[in-house]
């Protein structure tokens, strides 16, 4: 507006400007004005948009050409732009340092107490953290309590005195004497239990006939401890003779949770020790997400501090995840050329690991297992079953992984690669390409268990195969339960093994089903799509393929039997394994019949003339006891013959099996036969060409 006659001022178009660019401006310009200006020159004056949010904004241009007006007007825009940014730096500066003013506060009052999760912090791949000289202390002090010598050569241990004392109860709360373990040296020796000999020496007798014209030397073997007996087949081949030359390195992948460190720091050292360094590409730590306090500062500064010559990697998983996802995340990181998986409470011995990595060398698709000796979790004394004698793995049907002997007699007594069935899990050898090529780990099992046999099963059927080493030996801690709970306190085996009887058995699931039939719809198993197309990829081959082939000697309940299900009298009692568990002796039982087929109650005779629930086998004791035991195929007390009219005749005892006068949930015996209607027992299913008249 005009001061000296009110009237308002029409500022000129830009092109009037441009053409005219003496003309000057000796008003102010409002407010009201500068938006409408702004429209009319954004394109040419390129103004950014900003401006148009202030409200109560004047600018003034006095005297000045179109081109000053136009630099004062963006020098303004610009200036208030810079003046906003500098606004939002200030306060993500003052952000910035609250957060780093918390962080200092919380390590500055970190309580130095067993049970505080000590946090490691590095620097260029060392340990700065202010607690160095608390963690340096404290290692002084266990190491001043180690005792130089205990347990050498895997010889048992005691302690006295207090320590003794409190060893004891440590067993009943860790299912292992936690003060023995450490005041045993972390680098103990033990002595070599590799196989001396490839068979023991078979002893032949020598008879010599004389003739006229000449001497005939008869060889016999008819006493293998005869002192002038040997054997011309024996050969001077032992497991110290092998020569391994491999080319293959490994990485070691050990899984830890809550675990004592001096257990676990005695697997790293005998990795460390008994593997050749050109070998050992690295060792990988994978903390579960570990509670205890000595686990995570303390093993970060040894690690850091008295392994620093050594490629040790250290994975800690925000949350705890189970073995087998834990077992993946260490295999992502690994770069060795096979993966060695140990569980954390292990000691390798002399030569452990050269023979699984030729044999992966000679054939990528083997999976191996070493023989896997026992630690007494007493006395920690290392004890094998002798230089020659060792089991295979197995499964029952319930999905658990059992020991049997070697299926073919002719490898009884190898020093090379052995076929097995199945493996326990917890420690074996597999080529790092070949181990993601089948399909590593089903990702969706959660904690622990199952994982085993789902791995044994998907190997031999997709086209690997799975060993045991005679010249490897690694030793394992075994306890007689499990110290820490399993995540949400779920029935993870239960479930896992649910996964892969749908995925991997075929009709064959039925049997593990009836052992969970709450598993066999449920939606807690998971969604299996992804697992069932990994095997259509493979192109795996069935399960009755792999009882062919690779377990012949697996029972199976309703195949090649004279009888199978429950087996009743006529006032509805069945034979019952009273609950027994699987890898116990007890009796043979009478119980009130259930309304369905459960385990409990399914009985088979076999071929053979066994009454038998998969691995056991009813057999005769003393006065007539009539006990469950483990089969072990020569007949004998467990050789039973079955009549058409349902009579159970036992040979051996030459008497028949009776239910007369024996209460609900007790003992059968076998009594004189007598025809009577508790001697007789009417099974499901009768193959009648099988049974006698």
């Amino acid at each position: 507006m005009d001061p000296s006659t009110g009237a308002r001022h029409v500022p000129p178009p830009v092109d009037e400007w441009r053409q005219h660019k003496n003309f000057t401006i000796q008003k102010y310009i409002q407010y009201p004005r500068v938006p409408q200006m702004l429209n009319n020159t954004r394109h040419n004056l390129r103004i950014p948009r900003l401006i148009k949010s202030k409200r109560n904004f004047g600018v003034r241009v006095s005297y000045v050409t179109y081109r000053s007006a136009e630099a004062a007007t963006f020098s303004s825009i610009m200036l208030l732009k810079c003046i906003r940014l500098k606004r939002i730096y200030v306060k993500l500066a003052f952000v910035l340092l609250a957060v780093l003013f918390l962080l200092v506060l919380y390590v500055k009052l970190v309580p130095e107490v067993n049970s505080v999760v000590y946090p490691g912090v590095y620097k260029h791949g060392k340990l700065v953290s202010n607690l160095s000289n608390v963690f340096e202390q404290k290692l002084r002090d266990y190491e001043s309590k180690i005792i130089a010598n205990l347990g050498d050569d895997g010889d048992p241990a005691y302690l006295t005195g207090d320590d003794a004392k409190k060893g004891d109860e440590s067993l009943k709360t860790f299912a292992l004497n936690t003060v023995l373990s450490d005041r045993m040296p972390l680098d103990r020796k033990l002595r070599d239990p590799r196989n001396k000999k490839q068979v023991e020496p078979s002893f032949l007798f020598i008879f010599i006939s004389f003739s006229i014209f000449k001497i005939t030397i008869i060889y016999t073997c008819i006493n293998k401890r005869h002192h002038l007996c040997f054997d011309v087949n024996v050969t001077s081949h032992t497991c110290k003779k092998f020569k391994y030359d491999p080319k293959l390195n490994t990485s070691v992948i050990v899984i830890f949770y809550n675990e004592l460190l001096s257990v676990i720091l005695r697997t790293i050292w005998s990795v460390i020790l008994q593997t050749p360094s050109h070998l050992l590409q690295e060792i990988i730590l994978v903390d579960d997400a570990s509670t205890e306090g000595s686990l995570k500062g303390l093993l970060d500064y040894y690690v850091s501090t008295r392994l620093k010559d050594h490629n040790i990697r250290l994975v800690r998983l925000k949350s705890r995840m189970g073995l087998i996802r834990a077992r993946l995340q260490g295999a992502r990181v690994a770069q060795g050329d096979v993966l060695i998986f140990l569980d954390a409470h292990c000691e390798a011995t002399m030569g452990w690991a050269e023979p699984l990595l030729s044999r992966i060398e000679e054939d990528r698709t083997a999976v191996l297992v070493p023989i896997i000796d026992v630690i007494e979790a007493t006395n920690l004394a290392y004890s094998t079953n002798g230089d020659s004698s060792f089991q295979v793995g197995g499964f029952s049907w319930s999905g658990h992984f059992t020991w049997i002997d070697i299926q073919d007699e002719k490898d009884k007594n190898k020093l090379t690669p052995v076929k097995s069935p199945t493996m326990a899990g917890g420690l074996f050898a597999i080529d790092r390409n070949f181990f993601w090529d089948i399909g590593s780990y089903d990702e969706q099992m959660d904690g622990w268990g199952g994982e085993n046999l789902e791995m044994s099963f998907r190997i031999w059927q997709c086209g690997g195969r799975l060993e045991t080493v005679p010249c490897s030996r690694v030793g394992h801690i075994f306890r007689d339960f499990h110290p820490y709970s399993f995540p949400d306190n779920k029935d993870t085996h239960g479930i896992n093994t649910a996964r892969l009887a749908h995925v991997w058995m075929d009709d064959y699931k039925r049997f593990f089903f009836m052992y969970q039939p709450g598993l066999e719809d449920n939606p807690i198993v998971g969604d299996l799509t992804h697992r069932k197309q990994l095997r259509q990829k493979l192109r795996c081959k069935s399960f009755r393929w792999y009882l062919d082939n690779v377990y012949p000697e697996k029972f199976v309940l309703d195949e090649h039997v004279q009888a199978y299900g429950q087996a009743r009298t006529e006032f509805d009692m069945c034979l019952d394994d009273l609950q027994l568990a699987e890898d116990k002796v007890g009796p043979l039982g009478l119980y009130q019949c259930h309304p369905y087929l459960a385990m409990s109650q399914y009985f088979s005779v076999s071929a053979g003339g066994e009454l038998r629930k998969e691995n056991f086998c009813a057999e005769v004791f003393g006065a007539g006891d009539v006990q469950l035991t483990e089969c072990h195929g020569r007949r004998r007390e467990q050789y039973w013959v079955l009549y058409r009219n349902g009579t159970v005749y036992s040979p051996a005892a030459g008497r028949c099996l009776s239910g007369e006068g024996v209460e609900n949930g007790k003992g059968l015996k076998v009594r004189d036969c007598k025809n009577s209607v508790h001697q007789r027992w009417k099974f499901d299913h009768v193959n009648a060409t099988a049974v006698l008249v």
